[in-house]
């Protein structure tokens, strides 16, 4: 057999070896819920927040978690106060010094007696196959993967084998303890997630969740165990390699290097100081209590099982539904898809103020979904839409103050933060990205809050957007240029300010490719 027909054959035999690979059914999956309403009460947790939820009966308490210590606080602190249950969920869980951390964390509430059930999204866990082992082995400890890749590495390969079911993931973030307490929004866990900065880190990212007790609570709790026992979520010991002993023992004796030693002391050391759980416990946080509606995709969005009228994006339109004043919209990743073009741009033609926040090619993280966003903007811009782009590395001064305590997030090189607001009384917190990928392919998760305190901090947020972003607009020949506001002076750049040749290279490349729908 020559050499070309060796070359496709052993391709075909490689395709159906995949093929073989196949993901089977999951096994072992046993079922389980949340704890009831009594045994929430009877908690740390529950005993200290009943006083306050029973003030606002049918209501939800929410805290913004803009600060991204904070964010980590909370998270970290909860998890310590826990005493029935931790139930997560998470698209990314970064190998890396937070991550670690929390996962530390997580198995000293295990050894304690917590029931501890961590769901994570497989294409997110790079390298922590051996800690997650660790955790499942411990029998207070489950450890699920939500839609698996069954070739372990690399992973890429099963792509090759199972595309359309392994490009839709699970997006959704959720953090409860002792279902007394969520968190929920647009952080993963990570560094970068949490403001902990590396020389080696190329993005910061300002991001946001809401802290929430009460009523949500609850929703958020049985929407866990929906994601929890579908057929989707396969026990890790199913999928991933079985660590050896000797794993495991490298794991528990693995030294770290000094500065991550002192990097992993200093954010301690912040739960150790920050104060925040008894601030929570004595009614010390600023929580607005409001009507809060969880909305969530089901977890067949993955398998294609769920029907149009089933997606949480049709609710989020529902939600939008005709504004009379504004629309305030803030989106790491925008691709507008046509309808929504034309959504936005009928109402900017009825006097609608729609503005946009999204990152510039400068701060983005994904370039791929810049060439989506790229296309859209003059088409915008006509129609009187005001776009924003966030700078990718906003000076200090900027960053104190557009930034600092406001709803966008606090500062950061890359925008994360997932938000809207509508006439200033209602605005929307979660996962969901104005794009064909959270609208069809991954599944997503927010809360829907009917508060004009919440929603006009988004409004003031915008009020700020010159001194850490760029705004877009066409000029007298209809070309784009973007505004720069420093110093008190207007600089105009008519090409993408500060982004590299390499990186416009690439987002034209991707601009030629027909994978708008996949962005």
């Amino acid at each position: 057999m020559n050499l070309s027909v060796r070359l496709p054959f052993a391709f075909c035999m490689f395709l159906g070896h995949l093929q073989g690979c196949a993901l089977p059914p999951a096994i072992g999956q046993d079922t389980s819920y949340s704890i009831d309403q009594k045994q929430a009460n009877n908690t740390r947790l529950g005993e200290a927040l009943s006083a306050q939820v029973s003030k606002h009966q049918g209501k939800t308490g929410a805290y913004p978690l803009h600060d991204p210590k904070e964010a980590f606080q909370s998270r970290m602190l909860l998890t310590r106060a826990a005493q029935e249950s931790v139930d997560i969920q998470s698209y990314i869980w970064k190998n890396d010094t937070t991550g670690n951390l929390m996962l530390e964390e997580l198995l000293r509430a295990g050894q304690r007696g917590v029931r501890v059930r961590l769901l994570l999204d497989d294409n997110g866990i790079s390298g922590l196959d051996t800690q997650l082992n660790r955790l499942d082995t411990h029998p207070n400890i489950e450890v699920r993967l939500f839609n698996p890749f069954q070739i372990r590495n690399p992973k890429w390969l099963g792509y090759l084998a199972d595309f359309s079911r392994l490009n839709r993931r699970m997006h959704n973030k959720s953090f409860t303890v002792d279902n007394m307490v969520t968190i929920s929004g647009g952080r993963n866990i990570g560094d970068e997630y949490f403001g902990l900065k590396k020389e080696d880190t190329t993005v910061l990212f300002t991001d946001l969740d809401l802290l929430c007790i009460g009523e949500v609570v609850g929703a958020v709790s049985n929407d866990f165990d929906v994601y929890w026992n579908s057929p989707s979520a396969y026990p890790s010991s199913q999928i991933l390699d079985t660590s050896t002993d000797a794993d495991l023992q490298a794991l528990q004796n693995k030294v770290l290097d000094p500065e991550a030693i002192l990097r992993a002391e200093n954010y301690l050391s912040l739960v150790r100081d920050s104060g925040f759980l008894d601030r929570l416990l004595n009614g010390g946080l600023r929580m607005h209590w409001a009507q809060v509606k969880l909305v969530s995709d089901k977890p067949g969005k993955v398998l294609d099982k769920v029907s149009k009228e089933d997606l949480l994006a049709l609710e989020l339109r529902e939600f939008i539904g005709n504004p009379k004043r504004s629309l305030n919209l803030v989106s790491p990743y925008f691709v507008p898809t046509e309808h929504d073009v034309a959504f936005f741009s009928r109402l900017a033609n009825a006097g609608v103020r729609v503005q946009v926040l999204t990152n510039s090619l400068e701060a983005t993280d994904v370039a791929a979904v810049h060439s989506g966003y790229a296309e859209s903007r003059a088409q915008l811009l006509r129609a009187g839409v005001s776009l924003f782009e966030l700078k990718g590395t906003p000076r200090e001064e900027a960053s104190r103050r557009g930034r600092r305590n406001s709803m966008l997030g606090s500062s950061g090189s890359s925008l994360h933060t997932k938000t809207f607001s509508v006439d200033g009384s209602r605005l929307f917190v979660g996962s969901f990205n104005f794009d064909p990928r959270s609208v069809h392919l991954n599944t997503e998760m927010g809360f829907l809050i009917q508060s004009p305190g919440m929603a006009s901090q988004v409004d003031l947020a915008f009020q700020g957007l010159p001194a850490i972003a760029y705004q877009v607009r066409l000029d007298e020949t209809g070309s784009l240029v973007w505004i720069e506001r420093r110093d008190g002076k207007e600089i105009i750049h008519d090409l993408e300010p500060k982004a590299s040749l390499w990186r416009k290279a690439v987002v034209f490349f991707y601009s030629l490719l027909p994978i708008r729908g996949l962005l």
